[in-house]
């Protein structure tokens, strides 16, 4: 029997949005769960795909599959069930299955809509696939009551089974990363909150956290360094809930020897100075904190009711040991005022985040703020016959509008943006020699936020090289770092200065040789200058390199 299991596409196409078309990890484990199994699967991304259509139609052709199963969010539902009706065009027989988030909080409303669903499995997965998977094999002509955590049609009727008990022992589950390239991983599931604009607490069960080993953990990272992946997004609601798991986990790392970066999400209640010094030495360089309001009567509302004090704390502490800080918020939530947005602008001064994200208050199904609005007859599932992503807060709201909540979203991106430039220049970096290579690195990182990453070109945020130019400046006095050398012989080029972009690289590959970036933006220069015999000295050493092969090549028809 072969099995394929399809990453749909949001119903807006994203172009550079990371999160919106990277594969769900969900689908990584249950993957790992078959093959495990010795079963034929197959993986595809259609979020990244424009015409995501004719690429699956081809997908669909060459894999032959028996059974689809597509991971489902709200904001992918259309496209989920246009690859079901596919599939089942494709070959009538199929057995199509959805999961995920979408599909538990969504199911009646799915079958309703959807003619060529099947089965949909709600909840945690791995388990409840197989067995279904099992019983579609054995060809059994009775309905299958008895596997827990389905949901389907028998008749007409839609039944469902009882929910099937969470996976006491994640260290059971096969590591994702011995059969797939991914860089998203995960410690834990669930969450110790109860944030009402958040579907985890519904999906995973209340303040239920469950946790690999660190062992286990660093396995799976291993194997994924052994792949070629050396940059992770440790996608845990709050990694940072259990402080000796986390140590034992950087640890791990360390002992390994394993020479990867990572970023995190935490919550600012779950954070101190060991947890962070552990994180940055194990390879830690980036924090993010979902911060939503200045109100704490907002925060208080949206399920986070923290101290001001405690969030000021946790940004000033990641920041001091040199891990890029980034903060979410979110407006347009019930409550909102001019004078609610200004004490958000006035605690974004207070915490001076790196990097801030700000997102207009949404409701999704299995949310509290979802079900408060069905409760209240507000709202029923039926909206989402409409071709939406979600529902933005200020519709149900009749003391809020789009225009007003839209000048929400200018007056606090206005007010971050003009001061970021001095957040960067004024972070205030712990004092302890250990931590001097790890804080080069730190500030490298961040100078080239603005001289060729997202705050580049961003025409609210004045003099982004000159702020690049201090912070790599101030790297190289912490100690030695080939990003800085290499971030001010680029800010040399852009000015045409190809003579001082020289004498700033020649300096770096005293002490990194053999870098690669280092190399070609030596051999960039000495083309700009007509030196192209001397360029082919430094591009040489990396001839064998595909995305090299372009600039030997020039040297080499201009050299003669």
């Amino acid at each position: 029997m072969k099995i394929l299991l399809v990453n749909p596409g949001c119903l807006d196409y994203r172009v550079d949005d990371t999160d919106a078309v990277s594969v769900s990890m969900g689908l990584y484990y249950i993957g790992a769960y078959l093959k495990d199994r010795q079963m034929d699967v197959t993986l595809v991304n259609l979020a990244p795909v424009r015409d995501y259509q004719a690429f699956f139609r081809q997908r669909l052709k060459e894999t032959a599959p028996d059974v689809v199963g597509i991971s489902v969010l709200s904001a992918t539902r259309f496209s989920a069930m246009e690859a079901a009706a596919l599939a089942k065009k494709n070959k009538p027989g199929v057995v199509t299955v959805f999961g995920g988030p979408g599909a538990t909080f969504l199911a009646r409303h799915l079958f309703s809509v959807c003619s060529a669903l099947d089965y949909i499995v709600k909840g945690e997965g791995e388990i409840t696939f197989f067995e279904l998977l099992t019983h579609i094999q054995s060809k059994s002509p009775y309905p299958p009551f008895y596997i827990k955590g389905l949901i389907f049609k028998n008749s007409g009727r839609i039944e469902e089974t009882r929910n099937r008990e969470l996976i006491s022992d994640l260290n059971s589950l096969p590591y994702p990363g011995q059969y797939f390239d991914l860089q998203h991983v995960s410690l834990s599931r669930g969450c110790p909150g109860s944030c009402t604009f958040c579907g985890s607490p519904a999906f995973w069960g209340k303040r239920q956290v469950r946790f690999h080993s660190p062992a286990w953990f660093a396995d799976h990272l291993s194997r994924l360094v052994k792949r070629g992946i050396t940059h992770f997004y440790v996608s845990d609601d709050t990694f940072t809930m259990d402080r000796k798991r986390v140590i034992q986990v950087c640890d791990e790392i360390m002992n390994r020897g394993l020479d990867i970066t990572w970023a995190a999400i935490s919550r600012v209640d779950f954070l101190n100075s060991e947890i962070l010094f552990s994180m940055r030495q194990a390879g830690c360089v980036q924090i993010s904190f979902g911060v939503e309001s200045g109100s704490g009567k907002i925060r208080k509302n949206l399920g986070k009711p923290v101290k001001k004090e405690t969030i000021v704390n946790a940004f000033h502490l990641t920041a001091a040991h040199g891990m890029l800080t980034r903060a979410y918020f979110i407006y347009g939530s019930p409550g909102e005022t001019g004078d609610t947005i200004a004490e958000t602008m006035g605690l974004i001064a207070a915490i001076k985040p790196l990097s801030a994200l700000f997102y207009m208050l949404v409701v999704f199904p299995g949310t509290a703020l979802y079900q408060g609005l069905k409760q209240r007859s507000r709202i029923s599932d039926s909206i989402w016959n409409e071709r939406i992503e979600d529902i933005p807060w200020f519709q149900m709201d009749k003391h809020l509008d789009f225009e007003t909540v839209k000048g929400f979203g200018e007056q606090l991106r206005n007010s971050y943006y003009a001061s970021v430039s001095q957040f960067a220049l004024n972070v205030d970096l712990i004092d302890k020699r250990e931590m001097y290579p790890f804080h080069a690195d730190f500030l490298s990182r961040l100078a080239m936020t603005f001289s060729h990453g997202d705050y580049d070109g961003n025409k609210k945020i004045r003099d982004c090289d000159k702020t690049a130019e201090k912070l790599y400046q101030r790297s190289l006095s912490y100690g030695p770092s080939a990003r800085a050398y290499l971030g001010l012989g680029m800010l040399q080029q852009k000015k045409k200065s190809f003579s001082r972009a020289i004498n700033i690289i020649e300096t770096g590959l005293d002490k990194f040789p053999f870098d690669k970036s280092l190399n070609i933006c030596m051999a960039v220069s000495l083309m700009n200058t007509g030196e192209f015999n001397r360029a082919l000295v430094y591009l040489d050493k990396f001839s064998s390199h595909r995305d090299v092969e372009p600039y030997i090549s020039a040297c080499m028809q201009r050299s003669g």
